[in-house]
């Protein structure tokens, strides 16, 4: 949830573990080539395509007591990507935080100007101690009191806004709000985990799901470091924009009950989905819809990029086929949507503030488990209107479902007209909830690769 890109979170058993600061100093050092240039226009951040190579560093530590036989293994960990940087130059400035209950700040980024004298200052750095671990508050204090100008940060000037986190456990107070506010002003996060950190907490708001991993052991870095290095090449840039204010700017995806218990009502079905695309403004800078059928699997039709106007889903709709299939498979539906629909490559536009919407349609009880990805979407920030008939399961529905009243029962399919009135209305209220949706991450953890 934290690091800016799920690529650039990392997990070791040590900060000790000497392989990963080459890994992180090759990302600080490729920042410049990546990033576009941040200018504030009217109070927010804009995206400028003339290119910086000054960089300003902050380097968040955690300094918790459960982390003081492991600080000094930090320190070394700072001192070697320290000597990767450009400090002596003035390209690059170094800023260093403690934190666990509270923050203490130990240099700004205007306090020190050469290698020398930021290594030394490190070195003499002792551990700061303290419980609970909060790193919420950490990251809010290092948005207001070193990303700032009195402090030596130069985001007036376009230099890059870099902050490295190290934490060993998971926060004990909420970081959304603070991950959001550093992002708002284009603050691009590393997260290196270790001990007891909470893996999913240090993932940030991810573009590809294949970008994220966590490192068991030393032997694993160089499959990490493969990922990592590619997601580099292709260019990727961190998304600043701000939260659209269009509600007819909507990311709709359809997720339909394709089972054999659903032949006979298919056509209900479609002429459901027809009457809702009715209804919606589709247009390219505006509402996006996909569609996918699933039962024992799920299978996509179209994303969300693939139709720009109305007409076009809606002819795509009626030539639909019944995919059958049994038994319902909610959950991995779910996970397909996750990784396939709700994705940049698909057309999703989450990081532009677009509202992620998914309409359920279910004809009975999940045959698998729906906790893990239920969890995951609403951490994304999809909001979920489950609507299903006798046959399925209440209590499954409202899980599935934003809030309880996203949850939808009708008799039969036949019965979906309606629900129409119902939809539309959650449709038209659904970008009043993406602020309140914090989405926090894009991706699942799988136990047999240890890849998400």
């Amino acid at each position: 949830m934290i690091a800016h890109n799920p690529s650039y979170a990392f997990s070791v058993l040590r900060f000790d573990d000497g392989s990963i600061h080459q890994q992180l100093v090759s990302f600080v050092k490729r920042v410049s080539r990546q990033q576009p240039r941040l200018k504030p226009q009217n109070g927010l951040v804009s995206v400028d395509q003339t290119e910086s190579t000054h960089r300003d560093i902050v380097f968040l530590l955690d300094s918790s007591d459960e982390m003081q036989n492991d600080f000094k293994a930090m320190l070394g960990f700072v001192e070697r990507m320290v000597e990767k940087l450009n400090v002596d130059t003035g390209k690059d400035r170094v800023s260093v935080v403690q934190y666990s209950r509270e923050p203490s700040v130990e240099f700004y980024l205007n306090t020190y100007k050469t290698q020398q004298d930021v290594s030394d200052n490190v070195q003499i750095m002792r551990h700061k101690g303290g419980r609970p671990l909060n790193t919420g508050a950490a990251l809010q204090y290092a948005k207001d009191n070193i990303f700032t100008t009195s402090s030596g940060s130069r985001l007036q000037q376009g230099a890059h806004q870099i902050l490295v986190l190290l934490t060993g456990g998971r926060s004990h107070d909420d970081v959304r709000n603070a991950v959001k506010n550093l992002k708002g002003i284009g603050v691009m996060v590393f997260v290196v985990g270790t001990k007891n950190a909470d893996t999913l907490e240090i993932q940030s708001i991810s573009q590809e799901a294949s970008h994220a991993f966590f490192v068991a052991n030393s032997n694993d870095l160089s499959i990490m470091e493969q990922q990592i290095f590619s997601a580099i090449e292709k260019g990727e840039t961190p998304a600043i924009k701000s939260v659209s204010d269009d509600p007819n700017r909507r990311d709709i995806v359809f997720l339909l009950d394709g089972s054999d218990d659903s032949q006979q009502r298919f056509s209900n079905i479609k002429d459901f989905v027809e009457r809702i695309v009715a209804n919606l403004n589709i247009d390219a800078n505006r509402d996006h819809v996909a569609v996918v059928q699933y039962s024992n699997t799920a299978e996509i039709h179209f994303n969300l990029r693939r139709y720009p106007t109305e007409d076009d889903v809606i002819d795509a709709v009626r030539g639909l086929s019944h995919k059958g299939g049994h038994p319902h498979n909610i959950g991995a539906a779910l996970r397909y949507v996750k990784d396939h629909v709700f994705t940049s490559d698909s057309g999703a536009r989450l990081h532009e503030g677009v509202p992620q919407i998914l309409i359920l349609l279910s004809g009975g009880r999940s045959a698998d488990d729906i906790e893990t990805p239920v969890r995951i979407l609403k951490e994304m920030g999809v909001i979920t209107i489950a609507i299903g008939t006798n046959d399925a399961d209440t209590l499954e529905l409202q899980t599935i479902s934003h809030e309880p009243n996203h949850a939808l029962s009708i008799t039969d399919y036949e019965e979906l007209p309606t629900a129409k009135q119902d939809v539309m209305s959650l449709l038209r209220d659904a970008f009043h909830h993406v602020e309140k949706t914090a989405p926090t991450k894009d991706f699942e953890f799988n136990r047999e690769s240890r890849r998400y």
